[in-house]
């Protein structure tokens, strides 16, 4: 099996929801966006932490483990959508082989929480250039929540 689709996390957001365990806060904690192979077989419906998927993490010069914080998250609500985006991410001057896919997670709180996965439908690389994830102008992911 493989990366084959984009998705939210079901227990990071149960556990939001629910308030037994978590508290995501997307204008303090660090969340970091990091890369993952095709070698990966994410469980939207069972993994919850970062070290699920983390043994699947690219390597390459000026890519750091972990991979880059996000900036300027923002969480918004309008029409009955909440939207959330950050600022595109780069690693400049980098060499990276078979991305297949952005893995977000919260830094912040014990664990890692993993929050959503983007999938980028092939492998991707860079050899001394600059590694750009452009996410989507409506935003990382939207949730309709309009009945």
């Amino acid at each position: 099996m493989a990366v084959t689709a984009s998705g939210l996390f079901l227990p990071t957001f149960i556990d939001v929801l629910d308030g037994t365990q978590l508290a995501v806060n997307v204008a303090s904690d660090t969340l970091k966006c990091a890369m993952i192979t095709n070698s990966s077989t994410p469980n939207f419906d069972t993994h919850d932490h970062w070290s699920d998927l983390s043994s699947n993490e690219v390597s390459g010069t000026n890519y750091t483990a972990g991979g880059a914080s996000l900036a300027s998250v923002t969480l918004t609500g309008s029409s009955g959508t909440i939207k959330f985006d950050a600022n595109d991410v780069s690693w400049s001057s980098s060499t990276i082989s078979s991305a297949r896919a952005a893995v977000i997670y919260d830094d912040t709180l014990t664990n890692d929480p993993l929050i959503c996965l983007v999938n980028f439908g092939a492998d991707y690389s860079s050899a001394n250039g600059t590694f750009t994830i452009t996410w989507n102008a409506s935003g990382i992911f939207t949730l309709d929540l309009t009945p």
